[in-house]
């Protein structure tokens, strides 16, 4: 069942929206007006698609900034990345901080490990919580097949999905600003079924641990571009993950935690350190 919040929320709270998708996302007006339910919402977005960035910060070329209304929203966009547009949101661009940012919904899923450090939508949220803010980068997985469901999805076609999608999400920053993060949480990822709505249910999960192939194609003698062909390949257990539960039509919630530092085997250990 959906829950209530508190319309308290919509009074005290500020919402820094971003993503990697750019100000013509279809998911982004949308996903805006669910927010304007429960909180303030500041729009700082790429002036144009901006997917595989991770966290990169601009730091050779100035940031150019411009404001464009669509459909009601007030829309700050921003020459560089993702996370400059958490930067500036946070920063520069406002006389206040917010209360939390959200990043998404991503055109496209961001589950299993293959993802974290390249993407653009997660990397905003990442930026957040190294300023110390709580964070959640969402993002939709496909239906059908991608060369078809993604064009669509960037269609106005897409609005009913992008509504929907976008009360889930709104409902879940809202359980956020509710009861905040623990200590050991600094990333909320969300993984949204295409077909979700606010009474899907709803699981934790770890990211899979999954991995891709090349990305790149030759162009021409010395050149190279981007063409991802699509598809992940397991390299340990599926179950419980961020991917499985998202095949089984609930949403994924995983937590991420920015130390990522493990141990090593005594050996490694051995071998490597000096007194």
């Amino acid at each position: 069942m959906r829950r209530e919040h508190a319309s308290t929320l919509a009074v005290v709270a500020t919402v820094l929206l971003t993503n990697d998708d750019g100000v013509h996302s279809r998911a982004l007006v949308p996903l805006a007006h669910a927010l304007g339910e429960i909180a303030a919402v500041r729009v700082v977005v790429p002036d144009r698609e901006r997917s595989w960035v991770g966290k990169a910060i601009t730091r050779y070329e100035d940031l150019v900034t411009e404001t464009v209304v669509d459909r009601g929203i007030p829309i700050v966009t921003v020459s560089g990345f993702p996370a400059d547009c958490v930067q500036l949101g946070v920063f520069n661009l406002f006389e206040t901080p917010p209360d939390i940012v959200v990043s998404g919904i991503n055109v496209g899923a961001n589950h299993g490990q293959a993802y974290l450090t390249g993407s653009g939508t997660v990397g905003a949220a990442v930026e957040a919580a190294i300023i110390g803010l709580p964070a959640v980068a969402f993002s939709a997985a496909k239906e059908g097949e991608w060369a078809t469901w993604k064009p669509w999805a960037e269609s106005d076609r897409s609005d009913p999905m992008w509504e929907r999608l976008g009360r889930v999400a709104a409902d879940i920053t809202a359980s956020v600003l509710d009861t905040g993060l623990s200590a050991d949480v600094h990333v909320l990822k969300v993984e949204l079924p295409a077909n979700a709505d606010v009474d899907t249910p709803r699981r934790f999960a770890a990211a899979a641990p999954v991995r891709y192939g090349r990305l790149f194609e030759e162009a021409g003698p010395g050149r190279f571009h981007h063409r991802y062909p699509g598809g992940l390949y397991p390299i340990g257990p599926m179950a419980g993950t961020d991917f499985q539960v998202v095949e089984s039509g609930e949403i994924a919630i995983t937590g991420l935690h920015l130390d990522t530092s493990v141990p090593v085997s005594e050996g490694v250990r051995i071998g490597l350190e000096r007194a």
